[in-house]
């Protein structure tokens, strides 16, 4: 990873905008060029012109949005990956066979499908738990555990981790603790403080923070169909301190070549520049929507852990930032899985898709979507229930985005017969 000015004595504005974006020495230009060439010219056998022999194994815009990344999260080392899934995939492959890792139960449903239908294939076994810091201790195999994977919030249900209390129990028993931070994204949680070895990301949320997304016409089909969506950026990145954990990322970033193009990371570097301010946006709607959603009689309950309803809002005070919540928030209807269906259908600003963090707001009913791929009995276990809906909140006009909510509310539940006017 090439070396830039450190913005680290920086606040995070700065460093955002300022960390891996080095003038160019030759034109001038403030804004970094794209280098899309796949390999680079060499002056004599083995010997480079430049830094760079071949893209697959780094790339200048590569470097660049390394760079800010390991600035953002307080880190010394990130590397990029095609994928959030690809970024998964390679810290487990990186696992010896007959290795074991604890997950929370709560995860993202790709993440599990990797857990439960790949990493078996190769020798990895992954156990779940819903009560991860009563659980730990007695789930660590001496000798065969290597890593606990944690979402804080959890998705879709919101459920937060205390980092610092599992870290200190996994690294007394000598295995490292992987935190996926997408939904907060660095602005808000930076996990390595917080005593975490690994930080990952979907980048193609939060830190890219631009999609193109279609509304989706089901005409009365099932919720479980293909959904057809769009991202401008799909991508993954890890962070770390730990020399060994460089190097053995880097050899299979370089190994597997699950790495993204130039111009991906161009665009999630220059999405990152307003990862604060689209935050901020993200986390003043969220919240007000939270309160709107509690006053309704027409709502079950509300996880969001901007608001003190939340049952573990005391962790969101100690290891977000100002307390925030972050833009993602999820709530049970009245009027069971149909109201749920209803409701999405009948947004007008809230556009029905997967995926989250991004300048647009989103809804999806994650039983039908996003986790349909796990069992009922499973979803239910960690929260994931039929009429659950999750909402990823952009940064139009706050006012709009409530009224829209309320509206579509009340028109799912009227049409099950089970609203309140």
């Amino acid at each position: 990873m090439t070396v830039y000015p450190d913005h680290r004595s920086s606040g995070f504005a700065t460093r955002a905008v300022h960390s891996g974006s080095p003038h160019d020495k030759t034109t001038g230009a403030v804004i970094p060029a794209i280098s899309l060439s796949t390999t680079f010219a060499q002056s004599g056998v083995g010997k480079p012109v430049g830094a760079y022999e071949y893209t697959r194994s780094a790339n200048p815009n590569r470097d660049n949005f390394e760079t800010a990344i390991a600035a953002l999260e307080n880190a010394k080392y990130a590397l990029a990956f095609a994928s959030g899934s690809s970024t998964t995939a390679v810290i487990l492959q990186s696992l010896p066979i007959g290795s074991h890792v604890v997950s929370v139960a709560d995860v993202y449903g790709g993440s599990h499908r990797y857990f439960t239908k790949v990493a078996n294939t190769h020798g990895v076994e992954v156990s779940f738990t819903t009560c991860l810091e009563e659980d730990l201790e007695k789930m660590i195999r001496p000798g065969k555990t290597k890593l606990v994977w944690v979402e804080t919030p959890s998705n879709p249900t919101l459920g937060l981790v205390d980092l610092r209390k599992v870290a200190t129990i996994a690294q007394s028993q000598g295995v490292s603790l992987v935190v996926d931070n997408t939904f907060c994204s660095p602005y808000i949680q930076n996990p390595l403080s917080h005593g975490a070895d690994i930080v990952v990301h979907s980048v193609t949320k939060y830190i890219n923070g631009h999609s193109v997304s279609v509304e989706l016409d089901l005409n009365g089909r099932e919720m479980s169909v293909n959904l057809n969506y769009w991202q401008d950026v799909i991508m993954g990145v890890a962070a770390f301190n730990c020399p060994q954990w460089n190097e053995r990322l880097t050899f299979l970033q370089n190994a597997i070549g699950a790495v993204p193009s130039a111009f991906d990371c161009w665009l999630a570097h220059r999405g990152l520049k307003t990862l604060h301010l689209r935050s901020q946006a993200a986390t003043k709607n969220a919240t007000a929507i939270a309160l709107a959603l509690e006053a309704s009689d027409n709502v079950i309950c509300v996880r969001y852990p901007g608001i003190g309803s939340h049952p573990q809002r005391d962790i969101a005070v100690r290891q977000h930032r100002d307390g925030m919540g972050g833009g993602m928030l999820s709530f049970r209807l009245k009027g069971g899985r149909e109201a749920a269906h209803a409701f999405c259908q009948n947004t007008k600003i809230f556009t029905l898709a997967e995926s989250l963090g991004g300048i647009e707001s989103l809804c999806e009913v994650p039983a039908g979507m996003t986790h349909a791929g796990i069992s009922k009995e499973e979803r239910e276990e960690s929260g994931v229930y039929d009429d659950l809906v999750r909402l990823s909140c952009g940064i139009e006009d706050t006012q709009d985005l409530i009224i829209d909510v309320l509206h579509a509310i009340k028109k799912a539940v009227m049409s099950t017969g089970n609203g309140i006017l």
